[in-house]
């Protein structure tokens, strides 16, 4: 669990654009996915946890699980705000839990990804690297 005091959150604006639409003029689902990760990409560089921060300090973070849950469609033009915000968990992971919402601030699509650590070697990290741990304890998780 996470205490109230302790959520850390980004939120970023994102227009939709013309190659993210499919034939019926939404977002096609697959493009989803990707705004996770423009969330994520935001809320690295927020709170100076960036995919470059990670590789710098010997480690890559792929993602092992993604789920996502589809509301309301985006249409072209359109503009949403993507909230991601980092669910703090004991385990070596990066758990992020993403909410879009359109202009009228409705609840579009909801999601979580998670990423596991691997050393330069591919090995899997079953504590937190030193540099996340200095992280988390910088942040006070």
């Amino acid at each position: 669990m996470q205490s109230k005091e302790n959520i850390l959150s980004c939120t970023e604006e994102i227009r939709v654009r013309f190659n993210e639409t499919d034939p019926l003029g939404i977002v096609w689902h697959g493009h989803y996915i990707v705004y996770f990760e423009d969330g994520r990409e935001a809320f690295g560089r927020q709170h100076g946890l960036t995919y470059l921060d990670i590789q710098k300090a010997g480690f890559v973070t792929p993602i092992v699980k993604s789920t996502c849950e589809h509301f309301l469609p985006l249409k072209y033009g359109e503009t949403f705000k993507i909230v991601t915000t980092f669910v703090n968990s004991t385990s070596a992971k990066l758990i992020y839990r993403y909410e879009l919402f359109n202009e009228e601030n409705k609840l579009v699509c909801s999601g979580e990804t998670i990423q596991v650590f691997l050393d330069s070697d591919n090995n899997l990290c079953l504590y937190n690297p030193e540099f996340f741990q200095a992280w988390k304890d910088k942040m006070g998780l």
